[in-house]
């Protein structure tokens, strides 16, 4: 996870909004212990997330929401209209996964929401890509009219370190 938020900061996000949930917390607590310049919150649900997610979005600025897998319920209703709604600065949606009920109540698959809401999601296989599809994402998210969604799984808990690119 630490690798989605590294690849956040290089991607130039000015806005992270999560709710907290196994495996998604540990984005946005690094995001907010790690890189000061993204302003970080928690909101009360993930639907409030999305929404000021889009806010920062329509004044120019990259913002990211994340969250646990389930999260995407509540936050559907701002997802669809925002999939044809359009972005000004880029958005990338995150929902981690969580295979086999490790902690979560159910199983779901993401994927389905995605394709419904017509927006590419991007399914890293590793830490190094994960950062990589985080800047990826923006990048598609400015060029194409929707956001992009990206999905992360339980995999991303291990410790390894992904490289990093230099700032300018």
């Amino acid at each position: 996870m630490k690798a989605i938020a590294r690849g956040a900061f290089e991607a130039g996000v000015r806005v992270a909004v999560a709710y907290p949930g196994t495996p998604s917390t540990e984005i946005l607590e690094t995001i907010g212990k790690e890189y000061q310049g993204i302003y970080a919150e928690w909101a009360p649900n993930e639907k409030v997330a999305l929404e000021v997610t889009i806010g920062a979005s329509m004044t120019g600025a990259r913002a990211m929401a994340s969250m646990k897998h389930v999260g995407v319920n509540v936050a559907a209703d701002p997802l669809m209209t925002l999939s044809y709604v359009g972005v000004s600065g880029g958005v990338v949606l995150v929902t981690c996964d969580d295979p086999e009920l490790y902690s979560s109540q159910n199983e779901q698959d993401n994927r389905h929401y995605a394709r419904f809401a017509k927006i590419p999601m991007l399914e890293p296989s590793d830490s190094q890509e994960a950062k990589e599809l985080v800047k990826l994402g923006f990048d598609m998210s400015e060029s194409l009219i929707p956001p992009s969604w990206f999905a992360a799984s339980r995999a991303f808990h291990i410790q390894k370190e992904s490289s990093r690119s230099m700032i300018q």
